[in-house]
């Protein structure tokens, strides 16, 4: 999907680390499962010299057997955080983080700004990385060895410095932070939105450890919901935010989010149905089932490609 709808923007190569990052996490994970794991299981498929500890560090070993069952278990439990880094990494590969602030509410204007720069951290990183090891090769500089990191990491430190004082200095002379009306948010503001919040978050708590208070639950969620919207909606209006050339919503973008929600409904549903589809059983060791069910969820994630139509490349000398 990346490979397939990314752009020219200098952002959008940033998947092949997001990809090393993950296979260092797998191997490490793995490592230390080898190293120090629990012996669990009977398939033994090699031993390590044994370390025998006191009797106060019961349950942790070093050495010993190495099972098929514990490495299945620590493969599929790190696969768990490999896979929400690559997607994470492919959302910041395929989406200018930026753009999102044109479609955020005003009340939450502020928040939205942090979790746009922290998720433009990763990819503006990369980005100075390869722009500064692309200058030193075409200068005749070290590739290699502990010289070149150096000399790399220094630039881009730099770099990373003056794009905040850039970027401080633009939201600066764009009035950013200014409200409406001055002085603090009313209490009642504050005490709705907090209100709502915590209501929301006892309902959810309610709703997915006991269904003897479904009513209860459902009525928390209502309540919470409701005072939530008020309360950003009363907040919006403190605040001048403009948006310049706003993104269209179209159907294409309803078709594209609901392929995502129709993935994740499928994996839910087959989750409920048949729990060892998607959890298999590592002790005893058996191999994991495909439940025709994720074929579905596969091609409902294939579907953007319908969908989106591939990226124009941006011609030399013309700004994207």
């Amino acid at each position: 999907m990346v490979l397939l709808r990314r752009t020219d923007a200098p952002w959008a190569r940033s998947l092949g680390v997001y990809f090393a990052l993950a296979g260092f996490i797998l191997a490490i994970r793995l490592f230390f499962q080898v190293i120090m794991g629990a012996g669990i299981g009977q398939t033994v498929l090699f031993r390590l010299p044994e370390l025998h500890l006191p009797a106060w560090a019961a349950g942790i070993r070093l050495g010993g057997a190495v099972t098929a069952e514990a490495l299945a278990y620590s493969l599929y439990d790190a696969l768990r955080l490999v896979v929400m880094l690559v997607c994470l990494g492919a959302a910041n590969a395929l989406a200018n983080p930026r753009r999102a602030l044109r479609s955020v509410p005003a009340a939450l204007y502020d928040a939205s700004v942090a979790v746009v720069i922290a998720l433009s951290v990763a990819p503006q990183l990369i980005e100075s990385t390869q722009r500064i090891r692309r200058a030193r090769r075409l200068r005749g500089g070290a590739r290699t060895g502990w010289t070149a990191v150096v000399a790399v990491v220094i630039p881009v430190i730099a770099d990373a410095v003056d794009r905040s004082l850039a970027l401080a200095a633009g939201m600066e002379a764009r009035g950013f932070g200014r409200t409406k009306r001055d002085g603090p948010p009313p209490r009642s503001l504050t005490a709705a939105l907090v209100g709502g919040m915590m209501l929301l978050v006892l309902g959810a708590f309610l709703l997915l450890n006991s269904a003897d208070v479904v009513a209860t639950a459902v009525a928390c969620l209502a309540v919470g919901a409701v005072a939530v919207g008020l309360g950003l909606r009363a907040a919006g209006r403190r605040q001048g935010v403009t948006r310049y050339r706003p993104d269209p919503w179209t159907a294409r973008d309803t078709g594209i989010v609901a392929s995502g929600f129709a993935a994740a409904a499928v994996v839910i549903v087959v989750t409920q149905l048949n729990f060892a589809a998607v959890h298999p059983s590592t002790d005893p060791l058996s191999w994991p089932a495909l439940h025709p069910g994720f074929l579905a969820a596969l091609a409902a994630c294939l579907a953007p490609l319908m969908l989106a139509p591939a990226p124009q490349p941006v011609a030399e000398g013309v700004p994207a």
